[in-house]
């Protein structure tokens, strides 16, 4: 994902909500909470924007929690067939679920750091292959019928996916598409 100051996908990623339990008293700051204390006690927990938590985390003033999308029946649930998992339902449909992964990643220590990125890959891994294998069926069949495939053929398939692989999805059809009008170009060709 693009960490760049004006990347739409990043700061989509930067507005997730994390839990967050404060390790010291924080005087004055109860408003953040939205309720009628003046202060936030130490061990208070508390939904924070993902753009606040690395500068928290960073001052040791909170622990970060895994987020919900990342939890241990997630992880059980990819371990036991990653292409069964609707990503888009965890992160919602514009989310990026490996997006956020990498941002939550990078915020959290080891060993939670490398069981989050070793998830994160090994979920992309295991999706890749039917994902290609779906972007080029449905891209071959979009060219055929000369459509675009954008809402019918691949549509069903799509909604489950991530950001990030909805974008590989699209490359991959265009790609597709792209070989056939070549392939079939090139034949009238040598034919003529």
């Amino acid at each position: 994902m693009d960490t760049d100051y004006y990347s739409i996908d990043s700061i989509l990623a930067e507005n997730h909500k994390i839990q967050c339990t404060f390790k010291i008293d924080v005087p004055g700051l109860g408003y953040i909470d939205g309720g009628n204390e003046k202060d936030i006690k130490a061990g208070t927990k508390m939904l924070l924007p993902y753009w606040l938590a690395p500068t928290l985390s960073l001052q040791d003033w909170v622990d970060v929690e895994i987020p919900q999308p990342y939890n241990a029946k997630v992880k059980r649930a990819l371990a036991a067939d990653a292409r069964s998992v609707k990503l888009s339902n965890l992160v919602g449909p514009t989310g990026t679920w490996y997006g956020f992964g990498k941002m939550m990643a990078d915020l959290l220590q080891d060993p939670q750091s490398s069981e989050l990125s070793a998830t994160l890959v090994n979920a992309f891994k295991s999706r890749l292959i039917d994902l290609m294998d779906q972007a080029s069926h449905f891209g071959g069949a979009a060219s055929s019928l000369g459509s675009s495939g954008e809402s019918g053929e691949g549509g069903e398939f799509r909604e489950g996916l991530d950001a990030t692989e909805r974008e590989v999805f699209t490359l991959a059809q265009d790609s597709v598409r792209r070989t056939k009008e070549w392939y079939e170009t090139s034949s009238k060709l040598r034919s003529a």
